[in-house]
């Protein structure tokens, strides 16, 4: 029997206006995190399609379950995410053309590739978030403590389940399709595809964000912008648009921790990698435990000074 629990959330996004640089200390994260936001919906999309195709092929009742469950688990999210996106296309229209190709590219790929590969992408993509939301979790009140609160459960909620879940991708791939092999040679291929992915949001984002409220180049993210912009820069017949500041999302973080992470997401792609012996974030716990209690993780870090302060 799976151990999943499937767990509506409501964040209040329709309450009052959800500001694109949320984490006014770190707007890059701000922005990457919206990214996320916006591959989410077109990735979890895609992931329904594929369980409703699989579960016929699907022989072990506690395999069929456990698909059920993680299915479930990333409905939830979609539907949150949406929330968010949603909440940031009232205040800038030209996102619902955005968030449309996000969607778009994910459902090309349902329309043009095997059910094996869809298998082989949701689990190598699922196998790295282990280690890259630890991270995170673990450094939680530089990322998203000091932001605003819907938006941090939001991700604080999605990243522990994602880490309460981590084996289901894996589990499903390995009961239908079961080579190792297979889901690393397509794995540059996914990774390709996850990077344009982004890459359209963060492009979306530049356009339709004015850089008052953006703060950053969105595109910042990637290496090979960085580099560009900076060439670009230095020659100044060379046509470019200056998008703004490129910092990182991961600047302010112990370099220890990100080779960590690093190495964790190496090592989830490798051969029988198993993630139920990940390390995980301490805040996974204490989420579940506050969660089992009653607490109101919709406002993680608001709750319990509101809380206080009614008493």
């Amino acid at each position: 029997m799976t151990d999943l629990q499937v767990r509506k959330m409501r964040f209040a996004f329709a309450d009052y206006d959800v500001p694109f640089i949320w984490n006014e200390r770190n707007p890059a994260f701000s922005a990457m995190a919206n990214a996320v936001s916006f591959l989410a919906i077109g990735f979890e999309k895609m992931i329904v399609n594929m369980i409703r195709e699989t579960m016929p092929r699907i022989t072990d009742p506690a395999v069929a379950e456990e698909a059920d469950a993680f299915v479930r688990q990333e409905g939830q999210h979609s539907t949150a995410h949406r929330q968010h996106a949603n909440a940031l296309i009232r205040r800038y229209p030209g996102l619902r053309e955005t968030l449309g190709q996000v969607v778009g590219a994910f459902d090309t790929m349902t329309a043009e590739k095997s059910l094996e590969y869809r298998l082989a992408y949701t689990a190598d993509l699922e196998a790295t978030f282990t280690p890259v939301f630890k991270l995170m979790l673990d450094n939680d009140a530089e990322l998203f403590a000091p932001g605003d609160d819907r938006v941090a459960s939001l991700f604080l909620w999605h990243f522990v389940e994602e880490v309460e879940h981590r084996s289901s991708a894996l589990i499903v791939f390995d009961a239908v399709v079961g080579s190792d092999i297979y889901r690393m040679r397509m794995a540059p291929s996914i990774f390709r595809h996850v990077l344009e992915v982004i890459r359209i949001a963060c492009v979306g984002f530049n356009e339709h964000v004015p850089l008052a409220d953006r703060q950053v180049d969105c595109l910042a993210m990637f290496a090979t912008h960085r580099r560009v912009q900076r060439i670009r820069k230095r020659l100044p017949w060379l046509d470019h648009t200056d998008h703004g500041p490129m910092p990182r999302a991961f600047d302010a973080l112990p370099l220890r921790a990100q080779l960590v992470a690093l190495v964790g997401i190496v090592r989830s792609q490798l051969p029988r990698h198993n993630p139920e012996h990940e390390n995980l974030p301490e805040l996974a716990g204490v989420w579940f435990e506050r969660f089992a209690a009653g607490y109101d993780v919709t406002r993680w870090y608001t709750a319990e000074a509101t809380a206080g302060a009614d008493r």
